[in-house]
Formats: structure tokens, C-alpha cells, sequence
């Protein structure tokens, strides 16, 4: 398994500590969820950049947390974009920590790379209930 990480932001750094999260959340959710040895590519941004990917492929025209573009690769799981600026506005809302926010939403978006999906209430609620037992055996409780 391989996490390629991209910090996509203009002059911006990634602290070490969510680079270490998004990596421990890939790597648990393909032991749980896929047993998996494939390579997932995820994009840091910031608003504007998803702003642009929002509109452009799901034609809503407003920046989003996260989006997941699955692959059909041998190789390649799919691509993971996060919008930082959301996530650090989203942990401050819900209160708690920058780190959990950004592994939700790398759960998040591993879960709909491998199928899953919360348009129906009962595909939301086993979604839903696999992004906290895969934060909770990380560490990433809600503060």
C-alpha cells in the first residue's frame, strides 16, 4: 500500500502529525474494509481548488470538504481530494481537534473509493458507523 500526499496549497505546510493521520487512517481502513495492496493519492487544497473540482464534476458550485474520484486500476485505488480550509473551519464548529476532523474526512473519502455511500438512510447509517469505529481504534475520538 502506498499514500501519495500532495499539498496542493499555495505556500501552506502540511505539519507532520496529518500527514502521519492520513496515512494510519489509509492504511487501517484497507486492513478493515479491503485487505487492499493498492495506491491512494490525496490532494491537500484549499477552498478555491475544490471549489473548481466541485463544480467541474459534480456541478455544484460551492467548495465541499472532500471529494473521492474512484480508479479502475490495478494499481491505483483513486484519488482523494481535502479541502484544509474546511476541515480546520469544520473541527472549530464541531469542537474538536484539527486531526480528527481530517481523518474523518480521509475515512470518508477511503469508504466511498471502496463503494460505499450515504444517500439512503441505511447506507448512511453503516457508513456512518464504520468512520467511527476506524476513528475511535486510531485514537481520533471527538474531544
Amino acid at each position: 500500500m502506498a499514500v501519495l500526499i500532495n499539498n496542493l496549497q499555495d505556500n501552506l505546510e502540511v505539519e507532520e502529525e496529518i500527514v502521519d493521520v492520513i496515512e494510519q487512517v489509509v492504511s487501517v481502513v484497507l486492513k478493515r474494509e479491503a485487505d487492499l495492496a493498492k495506491e491512494v493519492s490525496i490532494a491537500l487544497v484549499d477552498d478555491s481548488y475544490i471549489h473548481g473540482l466541485n463544480h467541474r464534476y459534480r456541478g455544484k458550485d460551492q467548495p465541499t470538504d472532500v471529494l473521492s474520484f474512484p480508479q479502475d486500476d490495478n494499481l491505483l485505488l483513486g484519488d482523494i481530494i481535502i479541502s484544509l480550509e474546511t476541515a480546520q473551519r469544520q473541527a472549530e464548529e464541531y469542537n474538536h481537534s484539527f486531526a480528527r476532523e481530517v481523518g474523518f474526512l480521509t475515512v470518508h473519502g477511503m469508504l466511498h473509493l471502496l463503494g460505499y455511500d450515504h444517500y439512503g438512510e441505511e447506507e448512511r447509517v453503516i457508513m456512518r458507523k464504520k468512520e467511527e469505529e476506524i476513528l475511535v481504534e486510531l485514537g481520533l475520538n471527538r474531544d
